[in-house]
This record gives structure tokens, sequence and C-alpha cells, in this order.
């Protein structure tokens, strides 16, 4: 009889638990009374670690980025040097963006650098890497695990390692654009645009 209390309440306590608790609670839970992230004025994933959070600067609508701050776990976000988002930036779980590198000459230290930006409603792929002084320019998607290590124009589709542009999104509606083969160009099939590349 004693055995079978003990070994039902864990079950119930959980289910209980875990009815009332949103991610919300548990992120803020973590921030609050373990001091993890607990220096940022926003909700972070329970799982990211966000360092030097006072160099990160989002301007517009913060709504977006504040979203994936709290829903995207395991990300490394690492502003010493500054890292700029502007409005409505989505990056996936697991993203690492690091502003700044160690001092060859000494470890404890790191070089000074100009920040990175991130452009108006860029999407970042899952496990990719951002490196200092990089520059994304609007509307740029970055494939998932793409190491970025230089700046990008606005509406590229980005990927690999180092990344490189493999594709164009259209200014108009926003939709990935078709390459046409034989060609140094792409095209929009829903707005008839046509843009040369040289």
């Amino acid at each position: 009889m004693i055995f079978s209390i003990f070994s039902s309440f864990p079950k119930k306590w959980t289910a209980k638990i875990l009815a009332k608790i949103s991610r919300g609670d548990v992120n803020l839970f973590f921030q609050k009374y373990f001091c993890i992230n607990g220096d940022c004025p926003w909700e972070v994933n329970f799982t990211s670690r966000v360092m030097s959070c006072e160099n990160i600067h989002i301007l517009g609508n913060p709504d977006g980025v504040h979203k994936s701050f709290a829903k995207s776990g395991g990300c490394y976000i690492q502003a010493l040097n500054g890292i700029e988002f502007d409005e409505g930036v989505l990056f996936a779980p697991g993203v690492k963006i690091i502003s700044a590198n160690h001092d060859l000459r000494d470890l404890s230290k790191s070089i000074k650098a100009n920040p990175i930006k991130i452009g108006k409603y860029c999407w970042i792929g899952a496990n990719a890497v951002i490196l200092p002084e990089t520059e994304l320019g609007e509307y740029t998607v970055v494939g998932a695990g793409a190491i970025v290590t230089k700046s990008f124009p606005p509406y590229c589709i980005i990927a690999g390692n180092p990344a490189k542009v493999i594709g164009y999104r259209c200014e108009k509606c926003k939709s990935k654009m078709i390459k046409i083969v034989n060609e140094k160009s792409f095209a929009c099939e829903n707005c008839n645009i046509k843009i040369d590349m040289d």
C-alpha cells in the first residue's frame, strides 16, 4: 500500500506541475532563481547562454527577436563587441553569434572589433555560426549549419562552410528566385523580375 502511493506520486506531481508551467515560466524561473542569463532584461531560453547582453541592441519592434531568444534553445550569443538586431530577426535553436575573438598573444583578452549587424527580417537557420564583424543585409536567409565569416548584402540566401551565396530572394514578394540555366541571372516566378549577377 505505501509503495503504491509513493510510486504514483512522481507521475501525478509531474503532470500537475507541467500543466501549470509554461515554457516562459521555466525560462524566467531559471533566470531569476539560478541566475542563468539573469542579467538579461528579456526572457532567454534556459538552455541558451547570452554573454554581455548590455551590448545587444534591438532596433525597431523587438517582439520577433525576443521570441527567438525565448524559444530557441542551445544558443550561444556573445556580444563583447556588440550585436545589433533589426526588427523581425528570427533565429533557430543552436545558433552561435560571436562578436569577439581571443587575442593570440593573451588568451584572457579579446580583440576589439566592429559590432555584428543583422538586418531586418533575417532568418538564421539551426546551428548556424555568425563570426565577428559580419553584417547581414535585410531579408537574408542563413542556411542551417552555415559558418558566416564575411558580410552579405540584402535578399541573399547563404549556406555552407564558409557561407556563400546560393540564391536570392525577390525584393518585391520575398520568395526565392530561380536561377536561369546557362545564364548568370535569377528570376522571380511570381513577379517576373530578373536580376543579373556579374
